[in-house]
C-alpha cells in the first residue's frame, strides 16, 4: 500500500502543477512563447543539475563498482526499450519517443527511495543520466524525423552529457559530498524546479485543446500499454536472467517502468512538432502509472 500511496502522492503533485500551468495560460500570465522559454530552461539547465546532484554522494570503491553495474544495466534496458519502440513505431516519432523513454527522474527516484532507501538512488542515477543524454541525441533525431551526424561535439557537448561529466568528477574526487552548503542548497533549489516547470509547461499545452479528447484517442491507450506494461515486463525478464544484485536490479527496473517523460512535450515544442498531442501522452501515461507502476515493482520484488 505504501507504493500506491507514494505514487498517488506524486500524481497529485503533478496534477496540481499541471492545473496551475493550465490556468496561468488561460489568464494570459504565461504565453506560448513563454512556455517555449520555460521548456528551454528545463532542458538546458534543470535536467543537467539533476544529473549532477545525483552524483553528490560519498565516494567508495564498492560504490564505484556497483555504479558501473548500474550503468551497464541502464544501457541494456534503455537499448531494449528503444528497440521495442523502433519495432512498434518506426514511422510515429512521438509514440516512438514516448515508448522508449520514461520519467525516471520524478517518478522513478522517489519510488527507488521508498522501496530501497536513499542510498539506492546512486544506482538510479546512471539511468537518469543516460536517459537524458539519449533523449538529447537519439530522441531529438526521432522527433525531428531526420538523422543528424553524431559528431563528438554533439555526443559529449550537450546539457545531459555535461551534467554526467561534472557529476562523475564530483563523485570520484569526493567534492560533491564535500560541497559547501550554500552551493549544495543552490543546486538542490535548481533541481526542485524540475517537476513544477515540466508540469506547468504541460498544463499550458493542454490549455490549447479540450481535455475531453484525452480519453477518446485510441493511440494513447496503445502507447501507454507499451510504456507501462510491455517494456517493464520484458525488462523484468532480462534482469531475472542476469546475475545481478537484487537492489541494483530493482533500482534500474523502477526507472525503466516509469511513465512517459515530460521531455517528449518539451522537445516537441522546441522542434515545432505536435506538442499538444505529446503532452496528452505524458498526462495519460502518468494517470495510468498509478496502477501499473506499483504492480510492476511488486512483481519485480517477487521475481528478482
Amino acid at each position: 500500500m505504501e507504493l500506491f500511496g507514494l505514487t498517488a502522492q506524486q500524481l497529485v503533485l503533478m496534477l496540481i502543477y499541471l492545473l496551475l500551468g493550465y490556468e496561468l495560460f488561460r489568464f494570459h500570465i504565461i504565453t506560448s512563447e513563454g512556455s517555449r522559454d520555460l521548456a528551454a530552461l528545463l532542458v538546458k539547465l534543470v535536467i543537467p543539475a539533476i544529473i549532477i546532484n545525483s552524483f553528490c554522494v560519498p565516494f567508495a570503491v564498492q560504490k564505484l563498482a556497483d555504479l558501473a553495474v548500474s550503468w551497464l544495466l541502464a544501457a541494456l534496458l534503455l537499448a531494449l526499450a528503444i528497440g521495442i519502440a523502433h519495432i512498434l513505431y518506426p514511422h510515429a516519432p512521438l509514440e516512438h519517443f514516448s515508448a522508449a523513454f520514461s520519467n525516471a527522474g520524478f517518478m522513478g527516484i522517489p519510488l527507488v527511495t521508498a522501496v530501497l532507501g536513499s542510498e539506492a538512488v546512486l544506482y538510479a542515477a546512471p539511468f537518469v543520466a543516460l536517459l537524458n543524454a539519449l533523449q538529447w541525441t537519439y530522441g531529438m533525431d526521432v522527433i525531428r524525423e531526420k538523422k543528424t551526424p553524431l559528431s563528438l561535439g554533439r555526443i559529449f557537448w550537450n546539457p545531459p552529457m555535461v551534467g554526467i561529466g561534472v557529476g562523475l568528477i564530483l563523485f570520484v574526487t569526493g567534492w560533491g559530498d564535500a560541497m559547501p552548503a550554500l552551493l549544495g542548497n543552490a543546486l538542490q533549489g535548481i533541481c526542485a524546479l524540475n517537476t513544477p516547470l515540466a508540469m506547468m509547461i504541460l498544463g499550458v499545452y493542454l490549455a490549447k485543446e479540450s481535455p475531453r479528447t484525452l480519453f477518446t484517442d485510441k493511440k494513447l491507450y496503445q502507447v501507454c500499454a507499451v510504456r507501462l506494461l510491455l517494456v517493464p515486463v520484458v525488462s523484468i525478464a532480462v534482469l531475472w536472467a542476469l546475475p545481478v544484485r537484487r537492489d541494483i536490479a530493482l533500482a534500474v527496473l523502477i526507472c525503466a517502468a516509469a511513465p512517459v517523460g515530460a521531455n517528449v512535450a518539451a522537445y516537441s515544442q522546441l522542434l515545432n512538432k505536435d506538442y499538444v498531442y505529446a503532452s496528452k501522452i505524458v498526462v495519460f501515461s502518468t494517470l495510468f502509472s498509478l496502477i501499473c507502476l506499483p504492480l510492476i515493482v511488486i512483481i519485480g520484488q517477487m521475481v528478482l
